[in-house]
């Protein structure tokens, strides 16, 4: 989460400030109440969605934890763990951090975004343990991060249901198009994340070798 000096989220000024400046241009253009209406509407609308989303997170959710329950999860984990050792080769094959890092790339590539939080977050959370709580992120949880952003996804789960509750005629029309484009990002994704950890290693290589030389 992003926070300004004193700790707190830049997003709570980003969104007061934006909402301030539309009042304000609506006052001088004599649109307040389009304004009010708008927001009184947004309000509704935002409900509506949440108790939509609620249903198919639920839905996700339980079969994610179905799947692990039966096996498929340690299954899948089994069959990616050669790629995850290539792009985490810091991080110890049977810690913690492995098996959620993999379960939470399992979820994202099914489109379970939600599925795929908690997962994502008690990855951070052994992937800083690793790095010993140091202030600067590790080569590991950058890594993680920008695969977790990239996400390939082979449905988008989240893309569909927002598109069938605002009427789409055809709400799978997207998976084709979602499927390119996250196989394209993930591959510059991974390409990154091989550059800049070799350049590390480099660097780390210099230093040791400097260290000797001192030495």
């Amino acid at each position: 989460m992003v926070t300004n000096c004193c700790g707190e989220p830049m997003l709570n000024y980003l969104w007061g400030f934006m909402i301030i400046i539309g009042v304000i241009y609506g006052a001088f253009t004599g649109n307040i109440q389009a304004v009010a209406d708008g927001a009184i509407n947004s309000a509704k609308d935002a409900v509506t969605l949440c108790i939509t989303m609620l249903g198919v997170m639920s839905l996700w959710t339980g079969l994610m934890e179905i799947a692990e329950k039966s096996g498929l999860i340690k299954t899948c984990t089994e069959k990616i763990s050669p790629v995850m050792r290539w792009l985490f080769p810091y991080v110890p094959p049977q810690h913690d951090a492995m098996k959620h890092m993999t379960t939470n790339v399992i979820a994202n590539i099914l489109g379970l975004g939600w599925a795929a939080t908690p997962a994502g977050l008690r990855a951070m959370n052994s992937l800083a343990q690793l790095n010993d709580y140091d202030k600067t992120a590790s080569n590991a949880m950058c890594t993680f991060l920008v695969i977790n952003v990239s996400s390939l996804q082979l449905i988008p789960v989240n893309i569909i249901a927002y598109r069938s509750q605002y009427g789409s005629t055809n709400p799978t029309a997207v998976v084709a198009p979602a499927i390119i484009a996250t196989l394209v990002s993930t591959i510059v994704a991974v390409i990154f994340c091989r550059i800049m950890l070799r350049r590390d290693y480099s660097a780390k290589k210099t230093r040791r070798s400097e260290s000797g030389v001192r030495g």
